[in-house]
């Protein structure tokens, strides 16, 4: 029996049990390298406007820390829930050991839809939470970061909440801050331009150019927004795009400069045009050179992957491909190139990981400085799963998820089991 329950627990679950195969991993060592070390839950009340008092309910899951403290992002959204959290616990663990970085997995969530609340409630919410949350996180211990429905400014109330109850500034308790509240250059565009430079090094591998390729991104947030403009930069031609609210496709290319204004002035996609409007389901079926998934889990799908006509997916969401799906894609591993989640990815936290360092020590670098390290990491990491996938013939996932699981399972049996 266990507490942790739903279908993205399960996807992580398979996952694990796919890769523990591979590797052969000893049947006494797969429950201890998998199962989070810690889970806690918190009830969360805050006043609302109205007078009222609202309970919300709250998650940490705290993956291992066998490595280092554990490190994850905090995420605010009606669909949050222990097993939700627990999977994106240890996917960030198997993604933090694949870039060689001092970190467990860790994830956290309130059920809320943050667009019901006001700035005053949002705020009310995340400075309970982070109280709640004190005797079990810290610098060395649990470091949060943002993920959906969190941003720059829950993380700065994080930070201030948490330091008011040290009686000093904490600034590395949490990374995605403000760079005015001691975040770092470049964190808020790291998850985006890094998929950007993976899909680059992915086209040269194929043998395609930027200026002649196209890109469909599913989801126009934070990470696909930056995605799609980091890559328009290099040449890539934008030809679709979606949020929870619409979908557009123009083979002709899409003007980006008029979304952004559109998002930054509506808060969504919708009512954008309806001459390019196109069902959601529809849009990722359209021949591209790129798709980049950049919203939530299970959007690839055994019911839709045979419908894709892309050579590169790059997985900017974490979790988007179903273990169903990952098996069609495996026997199309010559027509489509995919970039793992776990590796895509990854450049949110390799520069959360920047951002930490430089709390800790109180010495800041410019922004080339960190973009300079952040393709340097992301490059030894892409040669490395690369170099897995050729020498054991095994598709890209299961290469990069190796060399996370054996990296988490190695510092287990180095450090043994206490007492």
């Amino acid at each position: 029996m266990t507490i942790y329950t739903g279908p993205v627990f399960e996807m992580a679950r398979r996952q694990f049990d796919q890769i523990a195969n591979h590797i052969e991993m000893p049947d006494d060592e797969r429950e201890r390298v998998f199962y989070p070390k810690r889970a806690v839950t918190v009830s969360c009340p805050i006043h609302r406007d109205d007078g009222s008092v609202t309970v919300f309910q709250g998650y940490r899951v705290q993956h291992h820390l066998t490595l280092g403290p554990t490190k994850g992002g905090t995420r605010f959204a009606k669909t949050v829930d222990i097993g939700e959290v627990a999977a994106l616990a240890v996917w960030m663990s198997w993604k933090c050991a694949l870039a060689g970085l001092p970190y467990g997995g860790a994830k956290g969530g309130i059920t809320v839809d943050p667009r019901a609340l006001s700035s005053r409630e949002l705020e009310a919410l995340s400075r309970r939470y982070i109280q709640e949350m004190i005797p079990f996180v810290g610098p060395h211990t649990d470091v949060m970061a943002p993920d959906m429905g969190t941003d720059e400014q829950v993380m700065a109330w994080f930070m201030d909440t948490y330091s008011m109850y040290q009686g000093r500034t904490v600034t590395e308790i949490v990374t995605g801050k403000p760079v005015s509240a001691g975040g770092t250059e470049g964190r808020r565009e790291a998850t985006g331009r890094g998929v950007a430079h993976l899909v680059g090094r992915a086209l040269d591998r194929i043998g395609l150019s930027p200026q002649r390729s196209t890109v469909i991104v599913q989801g126009f947030g934070n990470v696909g927004s930056v995605t799609a403009c980091a890559l328009a930069e290099r040449g890539v031609k934008v030809i679709g795009v979606s949020d929870h609210t619409a979908s557009y496709y123009s083979p002709g290319g899409l003007d980006l400069s008029e979304l952004q204004r559109h998002v930054a002035c509506k808060g969504s996609l919708h009512g954008f045009s309806s001459e390019l409007s196109i069902e959601p389901e529809d849009l990722m079926a359209q021949r591209c050179d790129i798709l980049v998934p950049a919203a939530v889990e299970r959007v690839i799908t055994h019911e839709n992957v045979s419908r894709l006509r892309c050579r590169i997916l790059a997985e900017g969401a974490n979790g988007p491909t179903t273990p169903e799906a990952d098996e069609i894609l495996d026997q199309r591993r010559d027509e489509i190139f995919v970039l793992p989640d776990i590796l895509c990815n990854a450049g949110g936290v390799i520069v959360s990981y920047f951002e930490w360092v430089q709390g800790l020590q109180q010495l800041f670098w410019a922004e080339n400085e960190v973009l300079s390290r952040l393709h340097g990491l992301l490059d030894r990491t892409f040669d490395q799963v690369m170099a897995r996938s050729d020498r054991d013939r095994v598709s890209h996932r299961t290469a990069a998820l190796a060399i996370g699981v054996e990296r988490v399972r190695d510092a287990k049996r180095t450090r043994g089991l206490f007492p």
